[in-house]
């Protein structure tokens, strides 16, 4: 029995070896990370708005006019027409439920959502208060984006790789070994995501109103951390 167990573990041994992506040769396996910090310069801002009349025809003059407005005024803010997206529109019926009568129409509802890539970060808070103004319905969300993002990634892969080639020679001569040719390199992830401040807040698209005697919103501004993982194998030389 004790035979048959030893044979039975040296050909899952054999088959986890061949099927592994490991040198058979004396190898390290090491991982480098890295991640960098900077601060969004372009804010994408996804904008709605909608009105509600007698006819489908006249909830669309209605949207197209507040639109109209809107495209008429991002000259202010630095914004040309390549960098908006304002070519969709919805209707739908608006239907008034009733439980023992027949349901009856009350009006149409037109829609439009509207993209805007601000490149001056410096005028998002203007921006906003100028939509609302034209009667923009809803500021939906704002997306912080950086101008330098393909050039950020490229530099934080980098230095995940020299973050590699460091741990590995550390490990090998801490082993009384040197570091041979590469045998693998494996790009486990590169990631963009936000990073709030040190309390942790968010970054609220909160809005006062274009009447408001209020001092213009503040909005904290989160940095963008760029991250990338890399698995490398290398050969280990005696």
């Amino acid at each position: 029995m004790k035979l048959f167990i030893c044979v039975v573990l040296c050909i899952f041994s054999s088959l986890a070896l061949s099927n592994t992506s490991l040198p058979s040769n004396r190898h390290i396996s090491v991982t480098g990370s890295a991640q960098m910090l900077a601060m969004p310069d372009i804010a994408v801002v996804y904008l709605n708005v909608e009105s509600e009349q007698k006819s489908s025809l006249a909830a669309k003059k209605e949207v197209d006019e507040r639109v109209n407005n809107l495209l008429n005024g991002l000259p202010d803010f630095d914004v040309d027409e390549k960098n908006v997206s304002a070519s969709n529109i919805s209707t739908e019926v608006r239907y008034a439920y009733n439980r023992d009568e027949r349901d009856k129409i009350e009006g149409y509802l037109a829609r439009r959502t509207l993209t805007v890539t601000l490149k001056n970060i410096e005028k998002l808070n203007a921006f906003m208060d100028f939509a609302l103004r034209v009667k923009i319905n809803a500021i939906r969300n704002i997306e912080l984006k950086s101008s330098n993002e393909k050039q950020l990634q490229q530099e934080v892969n980098v230095l995940a790789v020299e973050h590699a080639k460091s741990r590995g020679q550390s490990l090998a001569k801490a082993f009384g070994v040197n570091l041979g040719a590469i045998y693998s390199i494996n790009a486990n992830s590169t990631q963009i995501h936000q990073r709030y401040g040190a309390n942790n807040e968010g970054y609220k698209t909160s809005v006062r109103m274009a009447n408001s005697s209020a001092k213009p919103g503040r909005y904290l501004q989160e940095s963008m951390v760029f991250s990338a993982s890399i698995s490398v194998v290398f050969d280990l030389e005696l």
